[in-house]
C-alpha cells in the first residue's frame, strides 16, 4: 500500500520499528510515509475516534479501532468517497516489479 499523499511505496523493512505511520481516512486505512509525517499536519487529514478524538485508529475488517480508548465501530465508507491512490506519473505496482525484475536479471525494458 503506497503512502495516501504522495504515492511513495514502502520498500523493504529494516529491523525495528517501522517510521512509517498507519491511519483511518475517509474510514479506509492508509499509510503515511516519513517525509509526509514530517511536511504536513496529518491530524488534519485523518479521522478521530468518536469517544476519545484521538487519530491513533485502525481499519479492519469492516470496522475502525482506537487504539486510544479501545473503541470499534463499524466503517461505513462509499467507495465513491474514496480518492485514487495512483497518481498521475506514478507507476503501478506490477510496473514496479516489472523494472525491479529488470535491474536485478540484467534485462533491458520492452516498450
Amino acid at each position: 500500500m503506497p503512502c495516501y499523499r504522495c504515492g511513495v511505496r514502502q520498500t523493504d523493512p529494516v529491523r525495528g520499528v517501522s517510521p512509517w505511520r498507519r491511519g483511518v481516512r475517509r474510514e479506509r486505512q492508509v499509510l503515511i510515509c516519513p517525509s509526509c509525517q514530517r511536511e504536513h499536519d496529518l491530524d488534519l487529514d485523518l479521522d478521530r475516534c468518536g469517544s476519545c478524538g484521538s487519530t491513533k485508529l485502525i481499519c479492519r475488517l469492516g470496522e475502525v479501532e482506537c487504539r486510544s480508548c479501545g473503541a470499534v465501530r463499524t466503517a461505513e465508507a462509499d467507495a465513491d468517497e474514496w480518492p485514487s491512490l495512483l497518481r498521475a506519473g506514478t507507476p503501478s505496482l506490477s510496473e514496479e516489479v516489472e523494472a525491479a525484475l529488470s535491474r536485478v536479471l540484467g534485462r533491458h525494458p520492452t516498450r
